[in-house]
């Protein structure tokens, strides 16, 4: 059985509140449970994180680092453009690395489409809704 660590970065605890034509109108405990029951037949064990703090994302990445994960999936959100430092800690990391963004982040504003922590991730899905999760985790595990 494969076990991946899902991290999401800052204001997608309020998914489903802000900005609902972009982002849809689930929130992420929603999401959460869609992509469990998508991947119900699968094998694989999920671990989800959200956080507003660079530092704890960075931590957790750092535990990614260390534990018995196999791979990562991670929606960095905002930090994606602008955080040297979580880039930082994504490349210390020797195991696969998944970048999700709900959002086309390329027809979206110039600034998005500048991904720093993409650089580090071995698959960027982008622009797959509520699916992204979903489809990042399934790419994986049928990897073999």
């Amino acid at each position: 059985m494969k076990k991946a660590l899902i991290i999401n970065g800052p204001n997608l605890n309020l998914l489903g509140k802000r900005e609902t034509d972009i982002y849809g109108s689930l929130s992420l405990s929603e999401i959460q449970k869609y992509t469990q029951q998508k991947l119900s037949i699968e094998e694989v064990e999920l671990e989800w994180f959200q956080s507003n703090i660079e530092g704890e994302l960075i931590e957790k990445i750092h535990e990614f680092q260390s534990e018995d994960f196999d791979f990562l999936v991670i929606n960095p959100a905002g930090y994606s453009h602008t955080s040297v430092a979580i880039y930082d800690a994504l490349l210390a990391c020797h195991k696969t690395i998944i970048e999700v963004h709900l959002s086309n982040v390329y027809s979206r504003e110039d600034f998005r489409q500048t991904m720093l922590t993409a650089r580090a991730a071995s698959k960027i899905m982008s622009g797959l809704g509520k699916d992204a999760y979903y489809l990042a985790i399934l790419s994986e595990i049928k990897k073999g």
